[in-house]
């Protein structure tokens, strides 16, 4: 029966997205509602971070802040659990009427996303070198790939431009000169 289940937009509460999942999975536990709600899914990807003391972090960030997918088959009883669980505001639909995902939107939302890197610097800022050979020097970036998760800063030395590639985990952004 869970074949023709579809995927479905409920809108919630900022910051209550993994609370209003949780809630919806338990109550489908609980009433073992399994066949009418098969699936509960808060996007999310994972994110590198650079941060201020040079630290590179992984972590996890909700792709659509405030939104919730629930692959369900639309019944009067799916349609209740959901509606009146406690962070729910209603289904994204006109009207708050539900309207499934096409599979080409479900495709396109990318639940399945690949991993990104951030960083606090874009190309033009000064950084300052934290390890390597450059310790301690300041420099400006001219490139960054984050795919190789490498950076390129001029650094002047002895008077002299000299382009240097980096780890990203081996600068920070700075405001020294």
């Amino acid at each position: 029966m869970s074949e023709s289940a579809k995927w479905y937009v409920i809108h919630t509460y900022s910051g209550y997205e993994n609370k209003v999942a949780q809630t919806i999975q338990k109550v489908v536990d609980n009433r073992k509602l399994h066949e009418l709600i098969p699936e509960v899914r808060v996007p999310t990807e994972m994110v590198t971070e650079i941060t201020e003391n040079n630290k590179s972090k992984e972590v996890e960030r909700k792709i659509f802040p405030g939104y919730v997918l629930v692959k369900m088959i639309l019944t009067d009883d799916s349609w209740y659990v959901v509606r009146n669980t406690r962070g729910v505001t209603g289904f994204v639909g006109p009207a708050s009427k539900p309207v499934p995902l096409t599979d080409k939107e479900v495709a396109a939302l990318g639940v399945e996303r690949e991993k990104t890197v951030e960083v606090n610097f874009k190309v033009g800022d000064r950084v300052k070198i934290f390890a390597g050979a450059m310790e301690g020097f300041i420099g400006s970036v001219k490139s960054i790939d984050a795919e190789a998760m490498t950076v390129d800063v001029s650094v002047s030395m002895f008077g002299r431009e000299t382009l240097a590639t980096l780890n990203l985990s081996q600068v920070a952004a700075t405001d020294e000169y």
